[in-house]
């Protein structure tokens, strides 16, 4: 039985587990999607809807608690300045996981963890930066 187990230990020592799991976190915020296995794409929902969560204040102590997972000085900036804001009006359900299928070498079941809603607004930048060259030429 599986009373109060919180987490999942994906197989690592406390250390190399949170480290991996800030590096995906940081990577999502990065890029706006990752793919990985159910398990770990999981657990990085968990901390992504968090952090997103505490970002939605925009106050210096919510920049520093999200300093504690994501390094990357520029990733925040990109968290507070255009993901946080973006969903101001949602309470949870940040994320979307994508079932893709069994991974070929060892058949462990992949998934693409991606941020709702960014897509459309990457690609309404792609369209304005694209009608900016064209305007200038």
């Amino acid at each position: 039985m599986r009373h109060k187990v919180d987490k999942r230990k994906l197989n690592r020592d406390s250390s190399a587990r949170k480290a991996m799991l800030k590096n995906l976190v940081t990577s999502l915020f990065d890029c706006n999607r990752i793919v990985t296995t159910d398990a770990r794409a999981k657990e990085t929902r968990r901390i992504a809807e968090k952090l997103i969560t505490i970002a939605k204040n925009n106050t210096l102590h919510a920049r520093r608690i999200v300093l504690r997972v994501i390094t990357k000085k520029d990733t925040v900036k990109k968290l507070f300045t255009e993901i946080a804001p973006n969903y101001s009006e949602r309470n949870g359900g940040y994320t979307r996981l994508l079932r893709i299928g069994p991974r070929k070498g060892d058949n462990a079941f992949m998934v693409m963890v991606e941020l709702k809603g960014m897509k459309e607004k990457e690609e309404k930048t792609q369209e304005e930066k694209k009608d900016q060259e064209s305007s200038k030429k």
